[in-house]
């Protein structure tokens, strides 16, 4: 417990809402919340026939990985659609695109305390689909061929939207430490998401959400993690 307080004592807390750049540090959701969020500024509009979406993640599990809970873990919402939703439900890593029941699932580990570098690949002219865990990918499946996802929305971290920017649920929120998000208009090769798992990051820069460099919004409960953390 000493060892915790002393790491709060060092973060910073962040009650309102503020804006400025994360510039490579991590964002830490200590608890389950209904108003805890960070809204990210894309660099482009996000109207994508494929991408590489990545990030490292570790939960709090006496929260996250309780069973049948619902925890998200990316969620990007227009004002009508669900657009693109990544989640932990049921022992699986699940995307859904402009839907909530029909989606793509990997069967994996729960995320636990230890940090996981996660990436969903996907591209709408053939529909491969897939999800790599520390470098490591699934088997493809065929999701959502021909589809496009949409402009107009925004991304959040730590909720779902169930309208836009709003109608949060605690019982989904996200609980943990997320870092290095990352989204690419492409489909990155399987060499160049293994150096992001490798943390030597020598391919091309993100080009759609760069947590180098973009902008951010604070709701909420929620610190910021020095990069000497990370």
């Amino acid at each position: 417990m000493k060892s915790v307080l002393i790491l709060l004592g060092v973060l910073l807390t962040l009650t309102a809402v503020c804006g400025g750049a994360v510039n490579g540090k991590g964002l830490f959701f200590p608890n389950p919340s209904a108003d805890s969020y960070v809204q990210l500024t894309p660099l482009r509009p996000l109207n994508l026939k494929a991408f590489t979406l990545c990030m490292r993640l570790s939960v709090d599990p006496n929260v996250v990985d309780v069973e049948e809970r619902e925890t998200i873990l990316f969620a990007y919402r227009t004002q009508d659609y669900d657009e693109l939703n990544v989640w932990q439900e049921k022992g699986n890593i699940s995307l859904y695109l402009r839907s909530s029941s029909d989606g793509a699932f990997c069967a994996v580990q729960l995320l636990s305390v230890f940090r996981t570098d996660l990436c969903v690949t996907w591209e709408s002219s053939t529909g491969l689909t897939a999800f790599w865990v520390d470098g490591h990918r699934s088997t493809l499946q065929v999701y959502r061929q021909n589809h496009m996802v949409q402009s107009g929305g925004a991304v959040i971290l730590g909720q779902d939207a169930d309208s836009f920017i709003g109608k949060f649920d605690e019982n989904q929120s996200f609980v943990g430490e997320i870092s290095d998000v990352n989204m690419w208009d492409y489909v990155l090769t399987g060499d160049q998401i293994k150096n992001f798992s490798n943390g030597v990051w020598l391919g091309p820069k993100p080009n759609v959400l760069n947590w180098d460099t973009m902008q951010d919004k604070v709701n909420g409960n929620v610190l910021i993690v020095p990069k000497k953390y990370n």
